[in-house]
């Protein structure tokens, strides 16, 4: 007869080891893996594009332009390759301040890192900007492939052949691929044609990964996202965000209640910007609008860190640290 409260026999070493066999993935010999940097003037959807081909928003858009300062690596990992997408501030032309200098020099300096480049430009719209953008590629011996954005809003399509047409006899393109990032047209093709430039060899970081920044830093680029689309055209882009302290408390039981808690992060954020006046906008009348701001930012840290979060936001004015250099780098630039 048999002891139904006997515990099981421990599982053997062999057995141990066949089950991390069985769970590890195969990584096939020709295997690709690389470095993509998404390049382009201000506000032509690459951080769209970059969301859109990983199949998660890690990249914070707005409608603004230069919405994204720092350089972004997000990473796509499937069966046959490995691409590290490496999202760029948008370069443009007018250094006004030092936090414009700062980041034309991170959206350069990734080109020395890079196995492709995709160069992103704006359906029909041709600027002074995309001009300066082609000029950096030319000092470059990188494969670059032009990507058409926004491709959906051409009514009549044979109205980008003048375009493509200009382009490539501006540029040797390795391909040209027409896109909707937004909709997520043609990015199956951009990704074959991305596969082709890719070098073989083993992932570069771990397949479960998606990026390399950290969560800290995540969470500051969410909450200025919230900011700059809650308060529309009447905030600049003098504001910035620090995180204070992010702090991560287990699962727990309730030592008065006994009952358990739920894992949580806590996290304290100083908004900073130039002026006072912008101080009062963010705000908002009696706190409305930095209410709004802390509700959208948790809600999208919950759903990207997959736990609860506690968020505490301040609003602190910093004159000039957007043109202050010792400002800019203690802050992260």
């Amino acid at each position: 007869m048999t002891d139904n409260n006997q515990a099981p026999e421990p599982a053997n070493d062999d057995m141990i080891a066949t089950f991390f066999e069985n769970s590890a993935p195969t990584i096939s010999d020709d295997f690709k893996s690389g470095f993509v940097a998404i390049v382009g003037r201000p506000n032509v959807g690459k951080s769209t594009l970059m969301n859109h081909l990983l199949g998660q928003k890690l990249s914070i858009t707005s409608r603004k332009p230069q919405t994204t300062r720092h350089r972004i690596h997000g990473i796509l990992t499937d069966d046959e390759m490995q691409i590290v997408f490496v999202d760029t501030p948008g370069i443009h032309s007018k250094e006004v301040k030092a936090i414009n200098e700062r980041m034309n020099k991170a959206a350069v300096s990734a080109l020395s890192d890079v196995d492709l480049v995709l160069f992103v430009v704006d359906g029909l719209q041709w600027r002074e900007d995309d001009l300066l953008t082609l000029e950096k590629l030319s000092a470059t011996n990188l494969p670059v492939v032009l990507v058409i954005n926004k491709s959906d809003t051409v009514k009549d399509k044979s109205q980008m052949l003048p375009l493509i047409e200009g382009f490539s006899e501006s540029f040797d393109f390795a391909d040209i691929v027409p896109v909707s990032a937004l909709r997520g047209h043609n990015l199956d093709r951009l990704k074959e044609v991305i596969g082709q430039f890719l070098p073989v060899r083993p992932p570069i970081f771990d397949p479960e990964q998606i990026t390399d920044r950290s969560e800290r830093f995540l969470a500051s680029e969410i909450i200025r996202e919230k900011i700059m689309r809650a308060s529309g055209d009447e905030v600049p882009y003098d504001l910035t965000v620090q995180i204070d302290t992010f702090k991560d408390e287990p699962a727990h039981k309730d030592p008065e209640t006994g009952k358990w808690r739920k894992a949580v992060t806590f996290i304290d954020a100083t908004i900073f910007v130039e002026r006072a006046g912008q101080k009062t906008i963010i705000i908002g009348d009696k706190g409305s609008r930095i209410k709004q701001v802390g509700i959208d930012a948790r809600k999208d840290m919950e759903a990207l860190f997959d736990r609860k979060i506690m968020l505490t936001l301040w609003v602190k004015v910093k004159k000039g640290w957007s043109d202050d250099e010792r400002a800019l780098t203690s802050l992260g630039y």
